[in-house]
């Protein structure tokens, strides 16, 4: 249990430091036959640094509970 509430608070601390990340994906611009045109997308993902503060508060919780036990 107690390294499961340290893995929460790495992933929560991870969180409030990296805020965002982006990926791409290959769309099909041209289509004709056998000749194909693709052109990457890039898709933006972002989150509030409260998130990470919320699961660090969660990971917290853990660690209290499993060190009553």
């Amino acid at each position: 249990m107690k390294n499961a509430g340290i893995a929460i608070l790495i992933i929560g601390l991870l969180l409030t430091i990296f805020t965002t990340f982006n990926y791409f994906t290959r769309e099909k611009v041209v289509d004709l036959g056998k000749v194909e045109i693709t052109a990457n997308k890039r898709h933006h993902v972002a989150w509030s640094p409260l998130v990470g503060l919320a699961v660090m508060g969660v990971g917290g919780v853990v660690l209290l509970v499993a060190s009553k036990k």
